[in-house]
């Protein structure tokens, strides 16, 4: 044992730790100091390691663990029966969006009208399965939907940073001419060599004789055809490829039509809501010829059946961004001037919109084509099969006429019937278009059929 009356190591000893105060072997006072360092630092790492393990689990930050949520696979809609694929053209949000229930996240284009895919539910787009430009079918998956809810605190947190945003932005000096520095301005010194930019280009002899370099731009760009493009492609192909095509051709003198139409339009327009032109009269003197000359309104089944119908559904041609589209105004036959010109207007803006259905587009047995509105005065319009014929219609012209052995002017417009001369002939052609100008050239007469 070692002795109390050793002066150096009574303090130390006193200090020792009980494991080894016990331990009988004499240690050395540098043995002494390393093992007190030694039960320090293991106890200090105990006391700092213990309670975070008792007192926490580890945090795992995977994928798996921020997409604890619930999911949703939205899938490409029922389009119509006739249409079962289409292209995904564009992705109006990206992952990691926000997006409400019913809210448009991409839109697909058919062959005849471009349809949007809706949110089923609120929540984040976590996955786009599809690319842009990928073909998609009906009922495919293309989107995945994380339905955890959004925090209000978040949205009430956004907002202020956005408006932050932009006040600094908005607080940050615009660049002026005043804040550059002025460039500086050093008189040119004129040179009297000839230089080679001075000297004039060589003219390129031609047939006619000499002729200038040409310098205007040769560069020319690819694009692919969209699927509405080569749908109409396709369609006007197969109708030449399947009528009997022939054009009979009229005209028609507009001065009983532009006074009625004068002398209505405000009255039409304030009580109905819509403008008072053209279409309306030239659609229901269409109708009323239609009824005496039925083989018009008929088509071809089966190449040796003819279907007859009692009600007659005007297909209108359209102009649009992408392309000519023929919506259907249904049963014409039972609508006045009035009635055509609104249910006319109401399509219109529907196609131009991009929001026609399936049901606006198919059909139709007869169809009026104004291409007067674009400043065509004449021209030969082609069947939509399995219709059998087209009115074609143009700008009106002031014309010098012949009016009971005098020369009047007077507004004329030419009218262009092509038909399929497989089912109509040209006796039946050439009465109708007699008969629209009839009734055109005397609208008081169509008040009264």
């Amino acid at each position: 044992m070692l002795s109390r009356t050793t002066p150096r190591l009574r303090g130390p000893i006193a200090r020792i730790p009980r494991a080894i105060s016990t331990t009988p072997t004499v240690h050395s006072i540098h043995t002494y100091n390393a093992l007190r360092i030694t039960s320090r630092t293991t106890a200090a790492s105990q006391k700092s390691w213990t309670p975070l393990q008792s007192s926490q689990q580890p945090r795992a930050f995977s994928v798996s663990a921020l997409r604890t949520a619930e999911t949703r696979v939205i899938n490409v809609p029922a389009m119509a029966e006739s249409i079962s694929e289409g292209v995904l053209t564009t992705f109006h949000k990206q992952v990691g969006d926000y997006v409400e229930q019913d809210e448009e996240i991409a839109s697909i284009e058919t062959d005849k009208i471009d349809v949007a895919i809706n949110a089923s539910e609120s929540g984040t787009i976590a996955k786009l399965l599809v690319n842009e430009g990928d073909t998609v079918t009906v009922g495919q998956a293309v989107i995945e939907l994380s339905l955890e809810k959004r925090d209000a605190s978040q949205s009430a947190e956004v907002q202020p940073a956005l408006e932050a945003a932009k006040e600094s932005k908005e607080d940050q000096p615009a660049s002026s001419p005043m804040s550059q520095p002025e460039a500086k301005h050093e008189p040119k010194k004129e040179s009297t060599a000839p230089t080679a930019s001075s000297k004039p280009a060589a003219p390129v002899a031609g047939a006619q004789g000499p002729v200038s370099a040409y310098k205007g731009s040769r560069a020319e760009r690819r694009e692919k055809m969209t699927r509405m493009r080569l749908r109409t492609a396709e369609r006007l192909k197969q109708s030449q490829n399947t009528a009997a095509f022939l054009t009979t051709f009229n005209e028609v003198d507009m001065s009983k039509v532009m006074e009625f139409r004068a002398q209505n339009k405000d009255d039409v327009l304030q009580k109905h809501g819509v403008k008072l032109g053209f279409m309306g009269p030239v659609a229901r003197a269409s109708a009323l010829a239609l009824k005496e000359i039925p083989a018009i309104n008929a088509s071809i089944e089966n190449d040796d059946t003819i279907v007859f119908r009692d009600y007659i559904d005007l297909s209108v041609a359209v102009a649009t961004p992408k392309g000519l589209v023929t919506p259907v105004l249904r049963n014409m036959e039972s609508l006045s001037v009035v009635g055509i010109e609104k249910g006319i207007a109401e399509l219109g803006k529907k196609a131009r919109d991009g929001k026609l259905t399936m049901d606006d587009l198919s059909g139709g047995s007869f169809t009026i084509s104004n291409s007067g509105i674009w400043g065509s005065l004449f021209g030969t319009p082609i069947i939509n099969v399995p219709q059998t014929a087209v009115l074609g219609i143009y700008g009106i012209q002031a014309r010098p006429v012949a009016v009971n052995g005098q020369v009047e002017i007077r507004p004329m417009m030419y009218t262009a019937l092509t038909y399929d001369h497989r089912l109509v002939d040209g006796r039946e052609a050439v009465t109708f278009l007699t008969l629209v100008k009839k009734y055109l050239e005397d609208p008081a007469s169509m008040l009264i059929e």
